[in-house]
């Protein structure tokens, strides 16, 4: 079954959790300065790393007979980043991101079907400072070769994530839509209903909507906690009511703390697994948001208990 028919059919699609800021905080392995993660693939102690967190996050999904989505570890793999580390091409970081999360979904059998392998990418600049973000025609030319080669790779969807601005947003949107895979934009919200730039969450979707074809196939938000979430969502609502169903994913930090506060804490604060889990079920029950799992502080053991807790609605 293709993505976009799992997305419309099932009641949760479960997401991956923390990879990024688990590899952060682990005094174990080191983060390439410029495109983090990404290069973990090429070398034996990398990939045995970033494997067991994603099999952590495959056997959760496959124990609980849910859909799950996992992400390329691409994030940072865009043009300015990769020419500065100066290892490889960007098709070749980005395809072999793609084929290395491929090869884990293979390893599940028949529960692979029911994973789906998002193409994932982020701003230029910082993703909690939006005075970077790139103005909509600017961003359209810089993303599309990663667009490219992520496609090419043969990633299932394509997801720009923790996107603090409407312009680069927009760009964003169209490089991807051009690519003729599905797209998802998630934005990093504050609990009055506004990405980081000041742009109101339904002013933004809507005119993504109708300035881009096709337009994203649906909106989430990440990097966000749960309650701040359910804020935005609310008085988003309010103003807009359609684009509750627009909206319709959340990858949820476990601290209350605003975003960009936490990159700078060694340790990342926050709620239990089963407080988070409960959290998440008030944003599924509420608004109906189905596409949902982790962001900063979350682990193996936040997602297996918001596996239990969809399990139960």
């Amino acid at each position: 079954m293709k993505f976009l028919e799992i997305v419309a059919q099932a009641a949760v699609v479960l997401t991956e959790g923390a990879v990024i800021e688990r590899l952060r905080r682990d005094p174990s392995v080191s983060l390439d300065p410029d495109i983090l993660h990404a290069n973990f693939v090429y070398d034996a102690a990398g990939r045995e790393r970033l494997g067991a967190l994603y099999r952590q996050y495959l056997d959760i999904g496959r124990t609980a007979g849910l859909p799950l989505v996992l992400c390329t570890p691409t994030w940072r793999a865009n043009p300015d980043r990769v020419q500065a580390a100066g290892t490889r091409s960007l098709d070749e970081v980005n395809r072999e991101g793609v084929w290395f999360v491929r090869s884990l979904q293979g390893e599940y059998g028949m529960y692979a079907e029911q994973v789906f392998i998002g193409g994932l990418m982020g701003c230029r600049g910082d993703a909690y400072r939006a005075a970077e973000a790139l103005p909509a025609q600017e961003a359209a030319v810089f993303h599309a070769p990663q667009v490219g080669a992520l496609a090419d790779g043969g990633v299932d969807f394509l997801i720009g994530a923790t996107l603090p601005a409407f312009s680069e947003a927009l760009g964003m949107a169209r490089a991807m839509s051009d690519c003729g895979l599905p797209y998802i934009l998630s934005f990093v919200l504050r609990p009055d209903g506004v990405l980081l730039d000041g742009t109101p969450l339904e002013k933004a979707v809507a005119e993504i909507d109708d300035a881009v074809l096709p337009p994203p196939a649906f909106y989430m938000a990440n990097c966000v906690h749960p309650d701040a979430f359910r804020s935005a969502l609310r008085v988003a609502v309010q103003r807009a009511p359609k684009v509750q169903h627009r909206v319709i994913g959340l990858q949820g930090n476990t601290s209350e703390r605003p975003p960009e506060a936490l990159e700078q804490l060694p340790v990342l604060e926050g709620m239990d697994p089963d407080g988070f889990a409960e959290a998440m079920a008030g944003v599924r029950t509420e608004f109906g948001t189905r596409v949902l799992g982790g962001c900063c502080g979350t682990d193996d053991r936040h997602i297996a208990a918001l596996a239990r807790r969809m399990t139960q609605i």
